[in-house]
């Protein structure tokens, strides 16, 4: 059976914890020590250290620009976010792999926080809340599937299905309205909903997938898409006077066949499926129903 083949198993191990859940975790510490402090101690220590305003940019507190995603302004504030990274970040992961979504969240907070800050630099206002990371998150899913269906509760009763590039529409569309008529007008934060975070966090959704996951499994940002190749005369040629053929593995030998799909087994649990190649895909479909017939 295939299930015998320790190459055609999960490579994931079962104990693993994947990243949103600890993204989860984070959040959920950070709220509970935060009610610690507010409610036993009369504390506002984590919101004059933690959160992101002008007063802690000016005062060299840079770490806000992140901090700021940890914490929120109740037990609903907090739901809400936890729902939207709980079901986009289980579903990115599994493609992107847990490394890129913690950097996607970490862009997407520290995005949501710049446009946001540089909005009121000027004002008394102070911001919370992981909404910036979880737009981020909701850009790059419709950005990979902007037509796969999706069913939302509204008001956690009616099931309502959209695409995720409407749903991206509608959302970003609020928040510009939001934007131009209620938070600039009003000079701050209007009705505890700070709509340039997050505008800044879908923008650096938008560039995540157009920089990052777009270009392939974990090239560097500055690195260069142009390759530039040696002329023929220049390669190292073998004894036979012939320039060196690129390697491929010979799918007819059961031990080359192996080491591939091992290879891409790694490959997938150490970056996600969706950093696989469409010829590392095709031979995984095809080694697979090679097996099947055996």
């Amino acid at each position: 059976m295939l299930s015998d083949r320790t190459y055609m198993r999960d490579p994931s191990p079962a104990s693993a914890r994947p990243m949103v859940f600890w993204l989860l975790g984070a959040m959920v510490a950070a709220f509970v020590l935060q009610q610690v402090a507010e409610i036993w101690f009369q504390s506002r220590f984590a919101w004059d250290h933690f959160a992101l305003a002008a007063h802690t940019m000016k005062t060299g507190q840079v770490w806000t620009l992140l901090s700021y995603g940890l914490l929120h302004g109740g037990p609903f504030h907090l739901l809400i976010n936890g729902l939207m990274i709980f079901f986009l970040g289980r579903a990115l992961e599994a493609e992107l792999g847990g490394r890129r979504l913690l950097h996607l969240a970490l862009w997407g907070t520290l995005g949501g926080g710049l446009l946001w800050l540089a909005i009121n630099f000027q004002r008394s206002a102070q911001l919370a809340g992981a909404s910036a990371a979880a737009m981020a998150m909701l850009t790059v899913y419709a950005c990979l599937h902007p037509r796969r269906p999706i069913t939302l509760l509204l008001f956690f009763v009616l099931p309502v299905t959209l695409l995720p590039i409407w749903l991206l529409a509608i959302v970003g569309g609020i928040d510009v309205l939001g934007l131009l008529f209620r938070e600039l007008p009003s000079g701050g934060l209007s009705g505890n909903v700070a709509h340039s975070a997050h505008l800044g966090g879908l923008a650096a959704g938008w560039l995540y997938h157009r920089f990052v996951i777009s270009r392939g499994p974990e090239r560097p940002l500055w690195e260069n898409a142009t390759e530039v190749e040696a002329p023929r005369w220049f390669r190292k040629a073998k004894r036979t006077g012939l320039t060196e053929a690129p390697y491929k593995v010979d799918i007819r030998s059961t031990d080359d066949l192996r080491a591939e799909v091992d290879r891409i087994l790694d490959k997938i649990n150490s970056e996600g499926f969706g950093s696989l190649t469409p010829a590392e895909k095709a031979r995984l479909d095809e080694a697979r129903d090679l097996l099947s017939k055996r």
